[in-house]
């Protein structure tokens, strides 16, 4: 459901620009909104949420799904954790719909994919395993999980298929979140040159964080 924000960039008590196919980590605290911004558009942003007092509890895409008996995630949705709990609620939200489904391109996935050249090609797993490394010395590659895919299309077939197809995201959409508990934030800026999801052109986004 497309839904516009009430709150003012100028009143952001943090914000910072993600540069194309780099990875950012973040504390962000219970009661904070936190916003993503698709600054040129057609830009994917696969994310990931841990709980910040004990991050074994991490989002998961199985019970989001399951409890909204949705695929796509969208303003009103809540996204639960590995136990149950409510982790974030969507609260606003231009684009319209988020993928659940596709999972982070890695470089195996890309030589699957695409060609056996692709594998040195950076990847969303590249990130995720940096970006936990560089928050915490405790966590690492056997921390991701299935994640996020902000502004990525993937629709599924009626044969049960997914397809990647051009990012119905435009230039300044973003999805707002309320945290429900304080969670860590990992997102990585994805740096996919072999499919649409990034319009074949990594481009920069924007964290912005309100108390």
């Amino acid at each position: 459901m497309l839904t516009e924000s009430t709150l003012d960039p100028a009143d952001a008590t943090y914000r910072e620009v993600i540069k194309a196919g780099d990875h950012w980590t973040h504390l962000i605290k219970k009661g904070q909104t936190f916003r993503i911004l698709d600054l040129k558009g057609n830009q994917a942003a696969d994310t990931l949420f841990y709980n910040a007092d004990d991050p074994v509890e991490r989002y998961s895409a199985s019970d989001t799904i399951r409890m909204q008996q949705t695929l796509y995630l969208t303003t009103g949705t809540t996204l639960y954790s590995s136990l149950g709990n409510p982790m974030l609620e969507i609260t606003a939200d231009t684009c319209g719909r988020h993928d659940t489904l596709g999972g982070a391109c890695s470089r195996e996935s890309n030589t699957m994919r695409y060609a056996i050249e692709k594998e040195s090609m950076h990847a969303c797993l590249d990130n995720f395993i940096c970006g936990l490394h560089n928050y915490s010395d405790d966590l690492g590659k056997r921390d991701i999980t299935c994640n996020i895919n902000f502004f990525m299309n993937v629709p599924v077939t009626p044969e049960g298929k997914l397809t990647f197809e051009d990012g119905i995201s435009a230039p300044g959409y973003y999805v707002e979140m309320k945290a429900l508990m304080d969670v860590i934030a990992l997102i990585s800026n994805c740096p996919q040159l072999n499919n649409p999801c990034n319009a074949y052109n990594p481009t920069p986004i924007e964290a912005l964080i309100w108390d």
